[in-house]
């Protein structure tokens, strides 16, 4: 299997070279004609993905991510649509001046060659991926985990026929086989691929990059918090928190951790009483459980335990940790977040400013939700995943987080004494 995946990987690093020779308004028309062609082609991918969901248990968190449908197939095409009209992120002059000497420096984005994306049970990604890598000049190599292997497939050899039928070289994308010894050929492909970036569970971050030798861009897991401040307003917080919570509870921007002021414990129940709609079960601390007992059906509320916190649900689940200030509440969320995405809600300016301030997260929210954490939300288009890191992209990563930039010198024969 290694020598296979070798050679093809080898066919996508020349690809990698084609794509440069390629004109803007080519890539556009590639996917604008793709994002045309999802609807046409949704009976056969809603095939391929009704293959993959018969195996596996609705019950399960990573059953949402996995499923498709007719709507989810029109915003999917919708997306690539957006990027096929947002400027090529390609050939920008991030600086360009002239030295004592008369030689002309300009620093330049260029593509960075060949990007690896290691994802679970998410069919999205295998179009919003190829979508944003070919826009912005770069080659794909896709392992996909085996629960979406029939949506995958399915996924590529739509959009390989879009590429022959505009001349391009197919070998631009490259789906990896569904076994796990591929994720170690790609983990391992030092030269060939350029950059990996995992996007997933903690579990499968954690793997990448303890075992990668290749560069590594840490993006998904999402432990996020929203802190109600002791100025927070009542019906702000229940709009927000039940938007966090509820809205997609499978993906990594979804509320994880109500973080409470103990002078406001009164409105607790008030504040979490939308979420019985959706039953969201919580796993309260003792001066939260105390104040929800009688008032939150019984079957819902749990005593919560150390491991409740720091965790992230990806499902119908929260706790609820009570604090007595601000500062307490910087402290918590400082040692369990996951450094994706973090909200306060507070009518006081010095506890925003404060919070905004000192809170280490991609993005940081105050008297919003945290399911804006999405690049087509920023205006991105579609996004490759939500960096958690600090080198070279932070948040939602879309076109030009995958580019690099090179220095081109320009002179007329100097020569260095």
């Amino acid at each position: 299997m290694q020598e296979t995946i070798i050679r093809q990987l080898a066919l996508v690093q020349q690809a990698s070279r084609e794509i440069i020779t390629l004109s803007d308004a080519s890539i556009n028309s590639v996917l604008s004609d793709l994002a045309q062609k999802i609807p046409l082609h949704s009976d056969a991918l809603l095939l391929a993905n009704r293959k993959d969901l018969e195996r596996m248990d609705p019950l399960d968190p990573m059953y949402d991510r996995l499923l498709l449908n007719a709507a989810r197939l029109e915003g999917i095409a919708g997306d690539i649509g957006n990027v096929a009209s947002l400027p090529s992120p390609l050939d920008l002059v991030l600086e360009e001046r002239e030295l004592p000497n008369s030689l002309g420096l300009k620093k330049v984005t260029v593509p960075m060659g060949v990007i690896g994306i290691i994802y679970e049970a998410r069919p999205n990604v295998t179009f919003d991926v190829f979508a944003l890598c070919l826009k912005s000049g770069n080659a794909t190599v896709l392992k996909g985990g085996s629960d979406a292997l029939h949506s995958n497939l399915a996924i590529v050899e739509l959009i390989h026929s879009v590429l022959r039928e505009h001349n391009i070289n197919p070998d631009v994308l490259y789906l990896l086989p569904a076994e796990r010894e591929a994720a170690a050929v790609m983990l391992n492909a030092v030269g060939y691929i350029d950059m990996i970036i995992p996007r997933g569970s903690q579990k499968l971050i954690d793997f990448v990059r303890n075992n990668a030798k290749v560069p590594v861009i840490e993006t998904g897991a999402g432990i996020v918090h929203t802190y109600f401040d002791k100025s927070g307003n009542l019906e702000l917080g229940k709009k927000v928190i039940f938007n966090a919570k509820t809205r997609r509870p499978s993906v990594c921007n979804a509320l994880d951790t109500l973080v409470m002021h103990c002078d406001r414990l009164n409105d607790l129940a008030a504040l979490v009483e939308p979420l019985q709609e959706k039953q969201v079960v919580l796993f309260a601390d003792e001066p939260a459980y105390s104040k929800l007992q009688g008032f939150y059906p019984e079957a819902l509320l749990k005593r919560a335990e150390p491991e409740h916190f720091g965790t992230e649900f990806l499902s119908l689940r929260m706790s609820v940790k009570t604090v007595s200030s601000l500062e307490e509440a910087l402290d918590h969320i400082a040692r369990y977040s996951s450094r994706h995405s973090e909200a306060i809600i507070t009518d006081d300016p010095s506890a925003k400013a404060t919070f905004l301030k000192r809170v280490d997260a991609a993005v940081v929210y105050a008297n919003t939700s945290t399911a804006f954490t999405d690049g087509a939300q920023f205006g991105l288009g579609a996004e490759i995943g939500i960096s958690t890191q600090k080198l070279h992209a932070r948040g939602p990563m879309a076109l030009r987080e995958l580019t690099t930039y090179k220095w081109i010198i320009e002179g007329v024969g100097q020569t260095r004494p």
